[in-house]
């Protein structure tokens, strides 16, 4: 199990006068008995441990037009490789 991420921002632009994004992602495995309970394991056995990727996606936005609205997003993302996955945000 690992991962890692990265963080940008930037400051004082034409444009923004803030703005910043971080991804994450991370991998790992998980017991086969916890990812069935969300869905069908396809090419996985009860007991073997099941491969994932997760990543995760945030930004916050802060315009100098006065009149423009600040933005903030998440989005996630998370995948096993017998097939079962789930979004959020």
């Amino acid at each position: 199990t690992g991962g890692g991420g990265r963080s940008r921002v930037l400051m004082e632009g034409n444009v923004f006068e803030k703005a910043g994004i971080n991804l994450s992602v991370l991998k790992g495995a998980l017991p086969y008995e916890f990812v069935s309970k969300r869905g069908e394991c396809k090419g996985f056995e009860p007991g073997e441990k099941i491969p994932y990727i997760g990543m995760g996606l945030s930004s916050v936005i802060h315009p100098r037009n006065p009149f423009a609205p600040t933005m903030h997003f998440n989005y996630r993302l998370f995948q096993t490789e017998c097939g079962v996955w789930w979004f959020g945000g």
